[in-house]
């Protein structure tokens, strides 16, 4: 690995590895944090979906804003993100157990965290197109690494402390993010020259298709996929936000959500460094099918768990689900789309996430008030189910278009 590629992975890397510590403090302990603070299961559920709601409408228009000519960048659309996050922990540590105060900003930092993902990944390809040799599949693995860490370490803090350690953790993080993407200036002596970072977005031919209907009519086979990635993460987003209460029912409490939360993050690590290693061998489309099954067998395991040996054992599927899903979408869009389309490709993609978020938010918390941890899961193992079929037909289907 030359100089230039050693520096920019480190720099990308460690942009990567601030983003998921904060992401395990705010979305991995969601449901920790809000319970704390006297929400209730069902209430847990309504404000993480109007925060996924609101995500899955601002990813596309931000997507938008980037792909189009102006003074929205990746770069400066992550620093206002970090500098949003900031604020509103900031103004949870005043919050008391004030529920009516909670609720907006707990939400906003949510939505906020999520809307920013695709534009970290952009961030990555646009740099590398600049000549900055960035690999995307080891700094995102080192990434999911700092995820992994953070959620072994706090666990066992936050039961014994109480959750306040969670903002201390992320205002840390996001002190260190505003340094970080800082750093992030594209050197002077590439193609580009002195040319300005909100004008170097502009070099490619073509246009941008920002309509929905024309994006879909262009993008047949990756529209239905989305449907389907809907419905995987409809299950992933269920055992994320309600880990804490599959776990208690178990047997465990928040140190054991730790363990669980790091077992499935680490072993993400091998897996996205050497992505590219194996998009040689497996297509891109492929893997994303691969990883959709995984889904599946991971929420099936703990309908049938009794003890946290199963729990483990599910979490270990991280390795095919998520590991491959994400690395393997972001190439897949950047493989299959046009260059000003590929912003909102990977925007799509989390909104998709986000959107399963949202009906899994809305649905599981209700279901696990009235009817318990077994049946929210059985109905999640149905949805990821109808994804996979979704995904099967989408991703083979006889198309020029992908």
């Amino acid at each position: 690995m030359n100089s230039n590629k050693t520096t920019w992975t480190i720099k990308y890397a460690l942009l990567n590895i601030s983003y998921f510590i904060a992401f395990c403090t705010i979305h991995a302990y969601a449901a920790v944090y809000l319970l704390a603070h006297g929400f209730t299961n069902t209430q847990v559920g309504i404000l993480l979906a109007a925060a996924n709601i609101s995500s899955a409408v601002c990813q596309p228009l931000v997507a938008g804003l980037i792909d189009k000519p102006g003074p929205v960048t990746n770069r400066r659309f992550i620093c206002f993100s970090v500098i949003v996050i900031l604020a509103g922990s900031l103004l949870l540590m005043f919050a008391g157990d004030n529920k009516l105060l909670i609720f907006p900003v707990y939400a906003i930092i949510y939505m906020i965290q999520f809307t920013y993902q695709p534009v970290m990944t952009a961030l990555c390809f646009e740099y590398q197109k600049s000549g900055c040799g960035i690999m995307y599949g080891l700094s995102r693995g080192l990434g999911s690494a700092g995820f992994a860490v953070t959620s072994a370490m706090i666990g066992g803090v936050v039961e014994k402390n109480g959750v306040s350690t969670l903002l201390y953790v992320n205002i840390a993080a996001m002190l260190i993010s505003i340094v970080l993407i800082a750093l992030f200036s594209k050197p002077k002596n590439n193609s580009t020259g002195g040319v300005s970072e909100a004008d170097q977005k502009k070099t490619p031919e073509g246009s941008a298709h920002n309509n929905l209907l024309e994006f879909a009519k262009l993008y047949p086979s990756y529209t239905l996929f989305l449907l389907g990635t809907v419905c995987f993460f409809f299950a992933h987003n269920m055992i994320n936000d309600f880990m804490i209460q599959i776990i208690r029912s178990l047997g465990g409490a928040e140190t054991e959500l730790g363990y669980a939360n790091f077992l499935q993050a680490i072993l993400e690590l091998p897996v996205m460094a050497a992505i590219a290693l194996i998009l040689k061998k497996i297509s891109a489309k492929n893997l994303l099918l691969i990883s959709g099954i995984a889904f599946l067998i991971k929420t099936i395991i703990l309908i049938f768990a009794k003890n946290m040996a199963a729990m483990y054992i599910s979490q270990s599927f991280q390795l095919l689900a998520y590991a491959v899903f994400i690395p393997a979408a972001a190439y897949y869009v950047n493989e299959n789309m046009e260059e000003l389309d590929q912003v909102k490709g990977q925007a799509f993609i989390t909104t998709a996430i986000t959107v399963g978020g949202i009906f899994s938010n809305f649905i599981s918390g209700r279901i696990l008030d009235s009817l318990g941890v077994r049946p929210m899961l059985i109905t999640g193992a149905v949805v990821c189910a109808i994804g996979v079929i979704i995904s099967f037909i989408a991703l083979n289907r006889r198309s020029t278009s992908t």
